[in-house]
């Protein structure tokens, strides 16, 4: 074959080589035509134990793998707890002190005991796990793992062998008693130690078992726990001190999920925690998925649980989820999709880039991608941008429970005040600066608009939240031509003049008002948050000082009460008022209490109002009271309410089922690929470009072919030459 035939010959093959769009995918030939979700993630999770995982980046795994006892209705609206593993949503008997039953509508005040029982629905079986495996004389197969057997072993899918069994009521109270292992540090163990009878004293009796023995893997089965009894294989019963209704919300999270003993026995051998073999790092679960891959560095890989027990996709909704087709798979059996493969992704630019290429399934949207993704359409509603329309991509948009704030130390003579005089000047600087910071600037600079200004604690979606005139913060804003307008910063001078402050100095020394903001790196640490927060301040003469820090030495602060002003937020543990009032409730104090009161406010009158409503059902008297604490808060404004942010959330036409959801975490069950649509797509969106390709091959071919030729004359000659010789 001559040489130029063999150059044409290989640039057409290139050029059909470069034809398919193929080429671009970065996941295996395999995967292709499967029912399989493709997601990112950003922050590896660190904890993926039910037992310690407090965090929404871990809830996205082990929500999947795990069933607590409840669960959320994935449609329903306000959000409605139905049966997970159990059978029903318990209803609580109440005991007086003397062990007399009582109404269901008894004051709380009489209340001694409230006694949930809980039954399992029957059939319930684990995933494949070494941990079940069992031999033919019935003992576990790995109940002894030695030295050179381990040596073979560097992931869960090494081992051999595998079994199941059948969920029992067991699991379940052995993973409350982990709620007080010492090596845990469960971050809800004291609030349940308050509620749950004897899991404190548990708590102290675990605590010397390994002070005795600290290297010794503790069988819980050998400490009592009074407040958790079980009845019998599938039913249990769980004792709380007085009236605690918000309880069923825990029993729908992954706290309350069922750990088998064997499990942890499995996990707690010598050498396993070195390699990663931990409940921390392979949960084992009777969920609808199984983690299968953990790399939290590259890619984390959720299959399907063969065992898992048959749920169904609900048939009803609200109103619209018809129309928008959310109700089309009703009574299928979930999961709907077969795996989830989630790669780790550190910037946002390739993120982005492979979610257009169809790559991803879902996105958020990043700062630097907004524009590109929406625009603002007349009333200022959001809309998706022409790009995004062509494409098919949806966009879902939810406003978070979710609530960011500014928070002053009350401890503190400048902001908190000492004695009446002191506390009433102080209230009012706090006033004025709530009307100085002007959130809905915030909101339009430095998130997009991607969220609403809070005018208390509750978000929406929050039981006690009120929309309109009624709900406003009157401190901060008047009601003018239908909407909330927030108050000049002239009234805010006022304020700050009554409190002895005029134009920021005080009336009887002179000296500038100087206040210190405590921040880490992150967060408000952002420079350009920083000096607008500064700018904020200075509208009204006073001078802010930032003071940044790492997050520990943050912690320290706010443990001393050794800050002034300081920024949190709070996502909803459950759909409730109460969890977002105790953040301000004298008793959580985090000087004298070490609870979550960050600013520690202390208000009797608050207090009592929060004794009287955090146990009550939601009814008009409960809405009374929770009114009133909102006035009271809006008063007093130990914080500055800061926003409530709105998620974005876009997704492509071929994923189907999606809803915002932003209380239950268990959703990926729910939701569907189709499958062909998205290949399609995929070959459509990534086809190659050529002319480049084509370009250098024809630069390349007009360089060569005259070398070629050239080559080809010489040899001629050469060959003439030769022959007259």
């Amino acid at each position: 074959m001559s040489l130029l035939r063999l150059i044409v010959l290989l640039a057409g093959a290139a050029l059909l080589a470069a034809c398919d769009s193929e080429q671009n995918d970065p996941y295996p030939a395999a995967e292709r035509g499967q029912a399989i979700l493709y997601s990112a993630f950003t922050e590896r999770p660190k904890h993926l134990d039910p037992a310690q995982s407090y965090t929404e980046d871990e809830n996205t795994f082990i929500a999947q793998i795990y069933e607590p006892p409840l669960q959320y209705h994935y449609l329903k609206r306000p959000y409605t707890l139905i049966p997970g593993a159990a059978e029903q949503v318990p209803t609580p008997v109440y005991y007086d002190a003397a062990g007399k039953r009582l109404p269901a509508d008894a004051p709380a005040a009489s209340i001694a005991r409230s006694v949930y029982e809980i039954r399992l629905r029957p059939g319930i079986r684990y995933q494949p796990h070494p941990a079940f495996a069992v031999g033919d004389d019935g003992r576990p197969v790995y109940e002894t793992i030695d030295a050179a057997m381990l040596a073979k072993v560097e992931r869960i899918a090494d081992f051999p062998r595998t079994g199941t069994r059948e969920l029992t009521a067991d699991d379940y109270i052995y993973q409350i008693k982990r709620l007080a292992h010492p090596h845990l540090h469960s971050p809800i163990f004291g609030m349940m130690a308050a509620h749950i009878v004897g899991l404190r004293e548990l708590g102290d009796a675990l605590q010397q078992a390994a002070k005795a023995n600290p290297d010794a893997w503790l069988d819980l089965d050998r400490f009592p726990l009074p407040g958790v009894e079980r009845i019998d294989r599938s039913t249990y019963r769980v004792t709380l001190k007085g009236k605690y209704p918000q309880f069923l919300y825990w029993l729908a999270m992954p706290f309350f999920a069922p750990v088998p003993r064997e499990v942890d026995r499995f996990y707690s051998q010598p050498g396993m925690a070195a390699k990663n073999l931990s409940l921390d790092w392979y949960p084992v679960g009777t969920g609808p998925f199984m983690l299968t891959e953990n790399n939290p560095n590259r890619r984390m890989v959720l299959d399907r649980n063969p065992n898992f027990h048959g749920e169904t996709y609900p048939c009803e909704g609200e109103a619209g989820d018809r129309e928008a087709g959310l109700l089309a798979d009703c009574g299928k059996p979930l999961p709907l999709i077969d795996r989830a493969v989630f790669s780790r992704e550190k910037e946002s630019i390739p993120y982005w880039n492979k979610f257009l290429q169809g790559y991803y399934d879902a996105s958020g949207i990043a700062s630097d991608s907004f524009d590109q993704a929406v625009r603002l359409a007349v009333g200022g509603d959001v809309a998706l941008t022409d790009e995004m329309q062509a494409k098919g991509i949806r966009l879902l948009t939810s406003v978070r429970t979710s609530t960011f704030y500014m928070g002053f130390n009350l401890l503190d003579p400048v902001v908190g005040g000492k004695d009446g005089v002191g506390e009433a000047r102080a209230r009012k600087l706090r006033q004025a600066v709530s009307i100085a910071v002007d959130q809905e600037e915030f909101i339009s600079i430095f998130m997009n608009g991607r969220g609403i200004p809070a005018m208390s604690p509750l978000p929406p979606g929050i039981f006690g939240f009120v929309e309109g005139e009624g709900g406003i913060n009157p401190v901060v804003y008047d009601w003018i031509d239908g909407r909330a307008r927030r108050k000049s910063v002239e009234a805010a001078r006022t304020l700050l003049a009554e409190a002895g402050w005029p134009n920021g100095r005080d009336a009887k020394t002179g000296e500038p008002l100087v206040l210190n903001l405590d921040t880490t790196g992150g967060g408000m640490g952002d420079k350009s948050r920083l000096d607008w927060l500064t700018r904020q301040f200075a509208k009204i003469d006073i001078q802010l000082v930032v003071r940044s820090t790492d997050f520990n030495r943050f912690q320290e602060k706010l443990r001393k009460g050794a800050v002034q002003l300081y920024y949190l937020g709070w996502n909803a543990d459950y759909p409730d008022p109460e969890n977002f009032f105790f953040l301000l409730a004298g008793a959580e104090s985090k000087v004298a209490q070490g609870g979550e009161n960050a600013s520690n406010y202390a208000s009797p009158a608050f207090d009592r109002l929060f004794a009287e409503m955090k146990d009550m059902d939601n009814t008009p008297q409960r809405l009374d009271i929770v009114r009133r604490m909102n006035r009271l808060l809006q008063e007093d404004a130990p914080w500055v309410f800061g926003f409530h942010p709105k998620s974005y959330t876009l997704g492509h036409a071929w994923l189907l089922n999606r809803k915002p959801n932003d209380v239950a975490n268990n959703i990926l069950k729910y939701q569907r690929i189709d499958v062909a649509a998205r290949a399609a797509a995929r070959h459509a969106w990534n086809a190659p470009v050529l002319w480049p390709l084509a370009a250098l091959l024809a630069v390349g071919l007009a360089i060569l072919v005259p070398a070629v030729v050239a080559y080809r004359r010489r040899e001629r000659r050469n060959a003439r030459g030769n022959d007259g010789r």
